[in-house]
């Protein structure tokens, strides 16, 4: 046991030998710097998770579960939006992703950094503050990949039957041979280890900043079945789907074990590549749900985080760490949403909508904080709570002040962790697919358009819409025209979230680029 463990022992035999696990006072929480392994699912519902799915849910996740237990389970959590990217900007920067360049959708495949470089980031924050930080996983968030002009015509080509060129070879190996930049270890991660897109090219695994091994062939046209890879390019010989998953997890594990014997905390950022789409489920797997490849594939998700807390517990770590957990957005339709639903498994739960959506089921996320010592056991908060809050909940823990221009939209949740009631934050914005925002103020939540502006098709009567969220958490009512005074007034609100460049107190500072509005009709 290291000598930070055993201090760590001394102190939670301490606080349960006084009084059972009851949070630790705000001074003594800030003194202690914990580990962090942040567990980042990939299109996982809020229904998909026993804890949360309730009776609505029929696939079995006890390893998820046994963090909610032993944890805080927040019940009214949320992405920056209801697709991948811009997600996974606001959690790392701790800023709405809507203040970037990114307006809608998602970084497109050779996309440039969508994290300009300077910005503070989790990586960047936990290394000044004397952390090893380490990102595993799915990164979606854009490469300065090595590409002259004209070599994006030789990175594709039809899903079946693309043919290998010498042309494509030679562009490969130029690009590939290179060091690519705007990555993880450019943005705060002292090193990384994924397959950035498992659905795109490269096909194959990158560490830091290259690639492991020179694509040599398209990929086989075995991987584009339904619901696998979805963006013809480069790919190793004899690269398949399955592997991605365990061997990610393996990386984890490696990681974990090694720390234990360095005295440094460490920061371990796990963007999973699942449960979205390829679903490669592997064979000990097929069959554990009895719901389809969907629900098979949630299985071995749980059980990769399974394996990931075993690793802490072996490494004698689990006092020391503070494990989060959440997704990056909502269930996917397309992943077999009418069989889940037919054999009585709903991944959005009682919520409306799926990814891509504005609707709760688009961005209401799990979101579980293990913190033994720290955080009571079965505890549960209906606080609201957005991803971009990480940076500045962390930020006090590690006593590491943040800039004036880091973390804009940022508010630190410690105070729920050490039992508040009441939410840290009073509004929330949350996006669709294509950029419809919706604006949280307290309990109602304002849909300044009709519609899901995602894939899911409603039906909606007025222009606009007002949900009261403690009342109607499934949004079937539309209060816009009997509320109409209270929409004005959320919306002129948003407004000066928009124009002030934050939604925290300090000087107002610039958005990126000029924010797509999407203003209330006049009904004057």
């Amino acid at each position: 046991m290291t000598s930070r463990s055993l201090r760590t022992l001394a102190l939670v035999t301490v606080v349960a030998t006084v009084g059972g696990w009851a949070p630790l006072k705000s001074e003594a929480c800030n003194g202690d710097r914990p580990n962090v392994l942040l567990i980042y699912a990939d299109d996982l519902g809020y229904g998909d998770v026993g804890c949360y799915g309730d009776e609505l849910c029929r696939i079995p996740t006890p390893h998820i579960d046994s963090l909610a237990a032993d944890g805080m389970r927040f019940t009214d959590a949320h992405s920056s939006s209801g697709v991948c990217s811009p997600s996974r900007y606001t959690l790392l920067t701790g800023r709405y992703h809507w203040r970037s360049r990114l307006q809608r959708g998602i970084v497109n495949l050779w996309g440039g950094p969508l994290i300009d470089e300077g910005r503070t980031t989790l990586g960047s924050l936990a290394r000044e503050a004397g952390y090893r930080t380490a990102a595993i996983g799915k990164w979606h968030l854009g490469w300065e990949w090595p590409l002259e002009p004209g070599d994006r015509a030789q990175l594709g080509g039809p899903k079946k039957g693309a043919v290998t060129t010498e042309k494509h070879l030679e562009v490969w190996e130029r690009v590939f041979s290179k060091r690519i930049g705007g990555g993880p270890t450019t943005r705060g991660f002292d090193y990384y280890f994924g397959t950035d897109v498992p659905n795109w090219p490269p096909f194959c695994f990158m560490r830091d900043d290259r690639t492991v091994g020179m694509p040599t062939r398209f990929a086989s046209d075995e991987l584009f079945r339904t619901n696998q890879a979805s963006q013809q390019g480069p790919a190793l010989e004899n690269w398949t789907l399955e592997p991605i998953l365990p061997t990610l997890t393996d990386e984890v594990v490696r990681f974990i074990h090694e720390a234990s014997n360095d005295e440094r905390p460490f920061l371990l950022y796990v963007p999973l590549t699942s449960p979205h789409t390829p679903l490669s489920v592997n064979e000990a797997f097929v069959g554990s749900s009895g719901l389809g490849v969907y629900g098979d594939f949630m299985v071995e998700t749980d059980r990769m985080v399974g394996r990931m807390l075993e690793a802490l517990d072996e490494a004698g770590l689990v006092d020391e760490t503070l494990v989060l957990f959440t997704s990056d957005n909502g269930f996917a339709h397309y992943a077999g949403r009418e069989e889940l639903e037919s054999q009585g498994h709903f991944p959005s739960a009682h919520l409306r909508g799926y990814k891509s959506d504005v609707w709760e089921g688009g961005h209401r996320v799990p979101f579980i904080i293990r913190w033994p010592g720290r955080v009571p056991a079965s505890s549960e908060s209906s606080a609201l709570v957005h991803q971009a809050d990480v940076l500045a909940t962390l930020a006090e823990i590690w006593e590491a002040p943040l800039a004036q221009d880091a973390g804009e939209d940022s508010q630190s949740i410690l105070p729920i962790l050490e039992g508040q009631t009441e939410s840290v934050r009073s509004t929330s914005v949350s996006c669709s697919i294509n950029g419809t925002p919706s604006f949280r103020m307290g309990r109602y939540k304002l849909i300044p358009v009709a519609g899901s502006g995602g894939w899911t098709k409603g039906r909606v009567d007025e222009p606009a819409q007002l949900y009261d969220l403690v009342e109607d958490p499934g949004e079937t009512r539309n209060l816009f025209s009997s509320e109409e005074d209270r929409a004005r007034k959320m919306a002129a609100a948003f407004e000066l979230e928009i124009s002030r460049g934050r939604s925290t107190p300090g000087p107002a500072l610039s958005n990126d680029v000029k924010v797509v509005r999407f203003p209330l009709p006049d009904r004057q």
